[in-house]
């Protein structure tokens, strides 16, 4: 949502000028031309040319260019920017601006602004949790800016605290919601996502090679868009950014059903994303299965069928959709899982897709619907995929 969007970075002189320059990239990379100005002090800790490189516009400092005598016109610049972004925000810049000062050009540029305006602050946890500073950011706030918290974490003095400027990525990803359009505004969505294990004994499991990477997807997609999203995930090593995002982490298939049904009754859908197991053992042991000369026979039971339980809470205000791996009778098996769930659309991928399944970054799916619908989709990052998918359940409500 940043393509094509003008964006102002506004540089003060804190150590976390260095991260200004990722920013920029990553800005540049979403489409967004940026535009940089750095306060004197903020050149102390990172180069013009670094950031000129970076943004491929000059780096505006002064009023005016001294060789040539060019006016850097604050007002100009107010008018032309989509957003205004001041990463990383001191405690004496943030004092600036909360009182009206207008010493240099990044704080005229600021009375000057038309546009948002989101404040990054960066400084020592002291300095942060002063009443003073404090103070300030509330009436910065007042006034329509933006405040993008800072993390804990270790501190240039070596301490450990609040005030720790946010990661470049977490910043974008800010702006880009922000940006964002949101039909799915007020939306309640239940997600599942990766695998389940179930207990052989205490150090084994019966699983998948399921990663979750396409539930998270869908979770940012529904959450940047609006909705308020319940992701229920198995066992997976990622992490939810998004504060629109509450986890669930579970662990068998007994759990994610019981966390899924409990929630869906308030819903007003759900994307069933999980690789959840359909068997899991008759009986887990309470200590390591050790190594006997005989095979060791394995007892399975189907688990509860959590789409199937959900097919039959469903009422005709909700949405249900489901997702099919499949190896062969692809479509006949998808259409066949969608009436018996009673799934409004299913997504069918196949593990004969190159690219394509557990543990890549890429899908490629179809999406079926009871009517008998295809769509088809070429091979996508799995961002783009959720963005897909969404955009068909977009239309159901």
């Amino acid at each position: 949502m940043l393509k094509g969007k003008k964006i102002i970075l506004g540089v003060t002189g804190s150590i976390a000028a260095y991260k200004s320059a990722q920013i920029i990239r990553l800005l540049v990379k979403e489409g967004a031309e940026v535009k940089v100005i750095m306060t004197s002090l903020a050149k102390e800790f990172i180069t013009p040319l670094t950031l000129a490189t970076l943004a491929k516009n000059p780096i505006l400092v002064d009023f005016f260019d001294p060789t040539n005598g060019d006016w850097n016109s604050h007002v100009d610049l107010g008018l032309w920017a989509d957003a205004y972004l001041i990463a990383p925000a001191t405690a004496n810049s943030i004092a600036k601006m909360a009182t009206g000062v207008a010493d240099n050009l990044l704080l005229t540029t600021y009375l000057s602004a038309k546009c948002p305006v989101f404040v990054a602050p960066a400084m020592d946890l002291d300095m942060f949790a002063h009443p003073a500073t404090q103070h300030n950011i509330e009436m910065l706030k007042s006034v329509g800016n933006h405040i993008i918290e800072p993390a804990s974490g270790e501190l240039a003095s070596g301490l450990e605290g609040k005030g720790r400027m946010e990661e470049p990525e977490v910043i974008v990803s800010y702006l880009d919601n922000f940006f964002t359009e949101k039909p799915l505004s007020g939306k309640n969505i239940l997600i599942t996502a990766g695998p389940t294990y179930e207990k052989i004994d205490p150090v084994r499991f019966v699983g998948n090679y399921s990663t979750g990477k396409m539930g998270f997807a869908l979770a940012e997609v529904c959450a940047k868009r609006g909705a308020n999203v319940c992701l229920v995930s198995g066992p997976v090593q990622l992490k939810t950014k998004h504060p629109n995002i509450e986890r669930i982490d579970i662990e068998s298939a007994n759990e994610m059903y019981e966390a899924v049904t409990n929630r869906y009754y308030s819903m007003d859908g759900a994307i069933l994303c999980a690789a959840v197991a359909d068997f899991t053992p008759n009986e887990s042991a309470e200590n390591k299965l050790k190594r006997e000369k005989e095979n060791l026979l394995l007892e399975l039971k189907p688990t509860q069928d959590i789409a199937a339980s959900l097919g039959e809470m469903k009422m005709e205000s909700q949405f249900l959709v489901g997702f099919a791996l499949e190896t062969n009778n692809e479509e006949t098996n998808a259409i066949a899982k969608m009436e018996k769930k009673n799934f409004d659309f299913i997504v069918l991928n196949s593990l004969k897709d190159a690219q394509a399944g557990f543990g890549f970054d890429t899908n490629k799916i179809s999406i079926l619907y009871r009517s008998g619908t295809k769509n088809d989709y070429e091979l996508k990052d799995k961002k783009q995929v959720a963005e897909d998918i969404v955009n068909e359940i977009s239309k159901l409500l």
